[in-house]
């Protein structure tokens, strides 16, 4: 009987620490070894986010992400629960891909509208469902190691940063201070190459 308890015991500690220390990847595009790394403090219900999703990050991709000379990290820094909700949601399938980040980003419009969390919330599920996503919000929304890795992400971007808006880029360790428009950050990665 002490054999089968030992043993019941041993698979409920080695499950649980399975899956309690499963490391949560972050979300980047590009070349992990570039020289220029970019880190982009945003916020899922942000409209300047958004905007430069739709408006700066086409052409630094076409230009710098895709020819290898950048890594770009997106990071989460939620300014309310539903971009928490959000961020969450674009981390569940935790394969450090940043599709469903663009898809949330391009789509902003249709789910962050509404006067309440809930009426947010049955939005994005909405989206997720018209989307065919596979991915169930309540799973992901309820994990509580993606909520600690979100926060934790907005965290290290006051502490070690000092970002107080979004979007926030830091470039090589750096505060992107000037305008953020494609121009500006051009002529920045330009000097780094």
């Amino acid at each position: 009987m002490k054999k089968k308890l030992l043993a019941i015991f041993f698979v409920l500690f080695f499950l649980d620490s399975v899956f309690s220390d499963e490391k949560i990847n972050p979300i980047f595009e590009g070349n992990p070894d570039a020289k220029i790394k970019l880190i982009l403090y945003e916020s899922l219900t942000c409209g300047h986010c958004a905007d430069f999703h739709k408006n700066v990050y086409p052409d630094l991709k076409k230009n710098f992400i895709d020819k290898g000379l950048i890594k770009i990290e997106f990071r989460s820094f939620p300014l309310d629960m539903a971009a928490l909700n959000a961020s969450m949601i674009a981390h569940c399938k935790n394969d450090g891909k940043s599709e469903i980040l663009h898809l949330l980003f391009e789509n902003q419009e249709k789910w962050v509208k509404g006067e309440t969390i809930d009426e947010l919330n049955k939005n994005l599920k909405d989206l997720i469902k018209s989307e065919n996503l596979n991915l169930d919000f309540e799973k992901c929304t309820n994990n509580k190691d993606l909520e600690d890795f979100v926060i934790n992400e907005r965290i290290e971007g006051v502490k070690k940063y000092k970002v107080n808006s979004t979007p926030t880029i830091i470039i090589n360790g750096k505060k992107f201070e000037k305008t953020l428009n494609f121009k500006n950050l051009k002529k920045i990665i330009e000097k780094l190459i």
